[in-house]
């Protein structure tokens, strides 16, 4: 249940429309809800603003599928993250109105509107790249993002890139997946003024080690205001440049109360003697 939820929840018990075990009722299951093989934590979405995902390897079809849908009851959008296309096909002969992306092998129910603003703007190095880029972006969108994608603007061909540089710029929070060297971060950290989350991935040969060298690479960014993720961590990379987005689109709330941006204002410079 998000913050809007409650409040019209709460509010509809005010003005009498709903009855006290009516929203008890409603509330039964806040903050989670036990399944016996999962608990479900439904208070999630109103700590943290980005409700509950399912990673679906290591659980059979059935339990992706009632997990979803017992998510899917409380109202906000669901991802259900590696799911390959037997959990896909589960998942929506169950909801019907799931869609699955089986490139990035993500199924997703639900998805909030796009806010305004510049939003998200996803690089790939490669075209190798795009099932970890595609998964950001499904997930960014499902949480309420607006997501634009660049494929294969690698360190290779580094005009590619900086053709791309009107559009990149006009992006709030970018992204920048990247297999084989992982350069492309750090060199796209040194063109912007934006915060740049980097995401490794497993493309690559021998010494590559399945992802290791570009997360080195990219942990050891010349270029400052560069954020890494793990190998092939686009679900995360996508919560991370939907929070920065929605944090500079709208004020920030914490615990239903507005910041004191006076707590943070900088102090008055002290005189050296």
């Amino acid at each position: 249940m998000d913050r809007d939820r409650l409040a019209t929840l709460l509010e509809d018990v005010r003005d009498g429309k709903v009855e006290v075990p009516g929203a008890l009722d409603a509330l039964r299951h806040f903050p989670y809800e036990a399944l016996g093989f999962a608990a479900l934590d439904h208070h999630r979405d109103l700590r943290q603003g980005v409700p509950e995902a399912v990673l679906c390897e290591g659980k059979t079809p059935a339990e992706v599928v009632a997990i979803v849908k017992r998510l899917a009851k409380a109202g906000a959008p669901v991802l259900a993250t590696r799911a390959d296309a037997a959990v896909g096909r589960a998942i929506r002969r169950a909801i019907p109105a799931a869609r699955y992306h089986p490139r990035s092998r993500v199924a997703v129910v639900g998805s909030r509107p796009a806010s305004g603003g510049d939003g998200i703007v996803i690089l790939t190095g490669g075209t190798a790249d795009l099932a970890v880029a595609e998964e950001a972006a499904v997930t960014a969108r499902a949480l309420g993002s607006p997501v634009e994608t660049i494929c294969d603007v690698g360190v290779a061909g580094v005009h590619r890139v900086l053709d791309q540089l009107d559009r990149v710029r006009a992006a709030r929070v970018l992204i920048v997946v990247a297999g084989m060297d992982g350069a492309l971060p750090s060199l796209v950290g040194g063109l912007v003024s934006q915060p740049v989350i980097a995401v490794p991935t497993s493309r690559g040969y021998g010494a590559h080690f399945g992802g290791l060298a570009p997360l080195l690479t990219m942990l050891n960014a010349c270029a400052a205001g560069v954020a890494v993720v793990n190998i092939d961590n686009g679900y995360g990379a996508g919560v991370l440049a939907h929070r920065i987005n929605r944090m500079a689109s709208a004020p920030a709330v914490a615990n239903g109360r507005r910041p004191d941006r006076a707590r943070w204002a900088a102090p008055h410079p002290q005189r050296v003697r």
